[in-house]
């Protein structure tokens, strides 16, 4: 009994593209979720776990993005500095010192936990205002993070 082959993607045979991707008004969680899948390879039918699969994205206005609830005001980002305790922040503070890192921060939570994770999240533009300067690469606009 002959049965049909399980493709496997291999490392050098996988065409990237380039997305842009407005996350003005987006839901922080929604827009992340989505921006993981796509940064995995799973929104192709040739994903496949252990090769780099995914696709680059470039989001736009990233000052622009939004929180469900009383988030900005009660959400917190914790780091550790090496010093005894956490440093702790407030989203409304991130989002006036450095707006990239909220849904960076998303973002790298939802990637799986292995090697391949920070080649993901490396191919993840994040950009304040509407410019970017990956026009090289010809990026196609994308709609993500709709309810």
């Amino acid at each position: 009994m002959a049965g049909t082959k399980t493709y496997i993607a291999k490392p050098g045979e996988i065409v990237e593209k380039w997305w842009v991707v407005d996350a003005s008004d987006k839901v922080v969680g929604r827009l992340a979720s989505e921006i993981a899948m796509v940064l995995m390879g799973k929104h192709r039918p040739t994903y496949t776990p252990h090769v780099l699969t995914g696709d680059a994205v470039v989001v736009i206005n990233a000052e622009k993005v939004a929180f469900s609830g009383r988030k900005w005001t009660q959400k917190s980002y914790a780091w550790v500095t090496g010093y005894t305790g956490q440093r702790t922040v407030s989203a409304e503070r991130q989002l006036a010192n450095h707006p990239d890192r909220i849904l960076r921060d998303a973002v790298r939570r939802m990637l799986p936990k292995n090697k391949l994770a920070s080649k993901m999240l490396a191919r993840l533009k994040i950009y304040t205002g509407a410019q970017h300067p990956h026009q090289a690469q010809q990026p196609e606009a994308r709609e993500m993070g709709a309810k």
